[in-house]
């Protein structure tokens, strides 16, 4: 499909023969935020890994960008080719994953000074500009034991945007964070996701953060996706996986 920027088919991972995912098909499309939710160690980070090349898939096929990256336990694309590809992707980890020996603009502009052939002023202008986008305008000088967790985690998501990807991945955006400087990620997110137009997956396991920021929530569980749809038919929905998740239930289809 044309306007797909990642396509899935019969995803398949091993880990020690068992199957972390199962015969997972996804899509997202342009201008799409897609959150992926469920327990912990159902798949979804490995979901990340395997989109940016980091992770080997037993089976199934992988398109980024219109491009076959992976097929049936074969690497398509390798090398210089595949950086190029994952130059055009954003990525937010769960931990914000700073150099401590440098300044939150030099972490900023460190995609910058490593892909693109840009003057220093160039890119100095592009990490104030960044650093204003998330609220941290003129602390470029400050080493990120200086910040707090919130104030890491958004100069983590300044240093994914500097490059302008078309593509953004969180891996757990709003972990660790109290609710109030949660919210704040979540505004940031659909911000950017307004401001540059690129799609996104966030891997969460925070209901209220997937209900903001979403188009669409895929639930997995036993590295299946057993629910795919927008936030009101996630918050509707009566499968009883779902439920269960949606509820905090001790008692149901999910062993615990």
């Amino acid at each position: 499909m044309s306007d797909a920027v990642m396509t899935t088919k019969g995803l398949t991972v091993r880990f020690s023969g068992r199957a972390v995912l199962n015969n997972v098909d996804m899509v997202l499309r342009k201008g799409e935020t897609l959150a992926l939710m469920g327990l912990s160690g159902v798949g979804k980070s490995t979901t990340l890994r395997c989109l940016m090349g980091f992770q080997h898939a037993n089976e199934g096929d992988i398109h980024l960008f219109g491009q076959l990256i992976h097929s049936n336990g074969r690497e398509m694309i390798k090398g210089k080719d595949m950086d190029r590809l994952r130059r055009r992707i954003g990525m937010v980890f769960q931990q914000p994953a700073l150099f401590d020996s440098m300044t939150v603009g030099d972490n900023v502009a460190f995609g910058l000074r490593e892909q693109q052939h840009l003057s220093e002023e160039e890119i100095l202008r592009r990490v104030a500009e960044n650093l204003r986008i998330v609220d941290l305008e003129g602390l470029e000088h400050l080493y990120p034991s200086q910040m707090s967790g919130g104030m890491q985690k958004r100069a983590s998501i300044a240093r994914a945007i500097c490059t302008e990807p078309e593509l953004l991945l969180y891996d757990e955006p709003t972990t660790g964070l109290d609710p109030i400087i949660s919210n704040v990620i979540n505004e940031l997110i659909l911000s950017l996701q307004r401001r540059l137009g690129a799609s996104a997956i966030v891997v969460t396991h925070d209901l209220h953060s997937a209900y903001t920021i979403a188009t669409r929530i895929a639930f997995l569980y036993e590295g299946k996706i057993v629910e795919e749809g927008p936030p009101d038919q996630f918050q509707k929905s009566t499968n009883p996986y779902v439920v269960q998740f949606r509820e905090g239930n001790t008692h149901g289809p999910i062993k615990v």
